[in-house]
């Protein structure tokens, strides 16, 4: 059975790291580049959401779903959400702060992780991206090279990732996976 993880801040407040709101909002005006998100990011403590899935349910009496008066048993457990672009492809969302995650969906609850623990298990489902703050206020997409890479950093396989420098990372074009509503 899978354990919770321990914090990596106990004392976190849930608040967006100072050092990655300025970037994401110089990456917004133009004024910075993906590499310079990454680099804020990198040191940073993001949230990754887990939700609650119903896997089983007892029907009641009339077909209806277990009613907390009526004492069925039902079973759920803890999941890691994906997001599903327009094109099909699939990414694991994160977030820079509990603003930005309740932004998304309020009932979804923080895990604190890194930069690349997040990729590691972005690589790990094997989706395309991993989207920070796809909610706003400033959504950034990892894919590609990028992702790949730091994955490869966390799980020690970079040996593994071919044509990626890691001293080096090449901006990533801005664009935007998901529409705002």
């Amino acid at each position: 059975m899978p354990s919770i993880p321990q914090p990596l801040d106990p004392g976190d407040d849930g608040t967006a790291a100072p050092a990655v709101a300025a970037a994401l909002a110089s990456y917004e005006r133009g004024a910075a580049d993906a590499t310079e998100v990454l680099n804020a990011l990198t040191g940073a403590r993001l949230l990754v959401p887990v939700v609650a899935l119903l896997t089983e349910s007892e029907v009641g009496e009339h077909g209806l779903r277990q009613e907390h008066r009526l004492r069925k048993e039902k079973e759920s457990e803890m999941a890691l959400p994906k997001l599903v672009g327009k094109d099909g492809r699939e990414a694991v969302p994160a977030f820079t702060g509990a603003e930005s995650l309740a932004r998304w969906r309020p009932d979804a609850r923080p895990i604190q992780a890194t930069l690349l623990q997040v990729c590691r298990a972005a690589a790990g489902e094997r989706v395309a991206a991993v989207v920070v703050d796809v909610a706003g206020p400033v959504p950034f997409v990892i894919e590609g090279g990028v992702l790949e890479a730091l994955a490869a950093v966390e799980s020690g396989t970079l040996d593994e990732v071919s044509g990626v420098t890691v001293a080096h990372v090449e901006p990533v074009r801005k664009r935007r996976w998901f529409s705002r509503k």
